[in-house]
């Protein structure tokens, strides 16, 4: 707003006999107005509307601050400091709030046919629930697309995470137009491969190799901890699936006895724990771990820190989309290596690949 619009507001709000003295909040500063008034209080200003207490650009302000980890309190006090204006918290809730027809429209956006890497897991919160504070997983699924981004799909918020649930998160991907998923990786969770082929039957599925390595070395002493991670990265650090069995072999040999549990968790999920040896070194690379996940997580973790607990879910689901959506604005280039790998991806399932 420049110097002629202003004095065009104070002349179009100077009329008239009797006035409201009011002050209205500008990108230029404070500017003293007098609204003409009537008996019967019927005029409605149309240039400066009634009860306008924050200019856009102050909305703007909020929203920003709320989606980088601000806490409604810290936002209140910065609003106050900067522009000199009195924002109680429930206003800062109020806008923000806005966004929840945005997150709605985002959540149930169309999505591409295929994408060639999936990677799932969940985030927990503590969470006010009928008067208690409980644990919420809000599920996450990060996809890789042909044009090797990354592009987070969707979040849905439930008590516990369980492979019922992810089947019903599936079926939501699906009905948005994903036909098919070339590469599922994920945590161990009980059900979880059989929640993923019931709904992409053709999916290969790869069971993260460090939370794998986390949940076995649970069982191991710690002074044997570090002898232990050296012989089991003999096995998945191996160059092909022969030398991997071979290697494991070895290691079952050494550490059965003493750490049955931990050996036979190995032995259970082989299968699905080595299917990245069926691909070259820089798919393997992408596939043999949920790290990209990870980083989401903590990446999250760092824009709501300030928010140790939240009043409902729908706060947690604001808090979850606005980190999303700025994490998402550094992610403008392909993962590296990008040209061979499509052109493995294209060599490996020829078929369904959709370029």
């Amino acid at each position: 707003m420049n110097i002629q619009m202003k004095n065009i507001i104070l002349t179009l709000c100077q009329v008239g006999e009797g006035f409201n003295q009011r002050t209205f909040k500008t990108s230029v500063g404070d500017v003293p107005i007098e609204v003409p008034r009537d008996r019967n209080s019927e005029f409605e200003p149309i240039i400066v509307p009634k009860h306008r207490t924050i200019s856009e650009k102050i909305e703007q302000a909020i929203v920003g601050m709320y989606s980088r980890g601000m806490t409604t309190r810290d936002i209140e006090e910065q609003i106050r400091e900067i522009y000199g204006v009195n924002v109680s918290e429930t206003t800062v809730s109020n806008l923000t709030g806005k966004m929840i027809t945005a997150i709605k429209e985002w959540q149930s956006r169309p999505l591409e046919s295929v994408y060639f890497v999936v990677w799932m897991d969940g985030i927990s919160f503590k969470i006010r629930h009928h008067s208690k504070i409980i644990n919420k997983t809000i599920y996450l699924v990060l996809g890789l697309t042909k044009e090797g981004l990354k592009e987070v799909l969707g979040m849905w918020i439930n008590e516990t995470e369980s492979a019922s649930f992810w089947m019903q998160v599936l079926t939501d991907i699906k009905a948005r137009g994903v036909e098919d998923i070339l590469i599922s990786c994920t945590d161990n969770l009980a059900g979880f491969s059989q929640a993923i082929k019931g709904v992409f039957p053709q999916s290969m599925i790869q069971l993260c190799v460090v939370h794998q390595i986390r949940n076995s070395s649970r069982y191991v002493v710690w002074k044997e901890k570090k002898e232990f991670a050296k012989d089991i990265k003999e096995v998945y650090a191996a160059i092909n699936l022969d030398q991997a069995e071979s290697a494991f072999k070895n290691f079952s040999k050494k550490w059965s006895a003493k750490y049955g549990y931990a050996v036979k968790s190995w032995e259970t999920n082989w299968e699905l724990l080595t299917s990245y040896f069926d691909f070259p070194l820089e798919i393997r690379k992408i596939i043999y771990t949920t790290n990209p996940m990870e980083s989401l997580n903590s990446a999250i973790r760092k824009y709501t820190k300030n928010k140790s607990t939240f009043p409902d879910d729908q706060s947690a689901l604001k808090a979850t989309y606005f980190s999303i959506m700025n994490i998402q604005k550094k992610w403008t280039q392909p993962i590296r290596s990008w040209g061979i790998i499509l052109n493995q991806f294209l060599t490996i399932f020829e078929k369904r690949c959709k370029i």
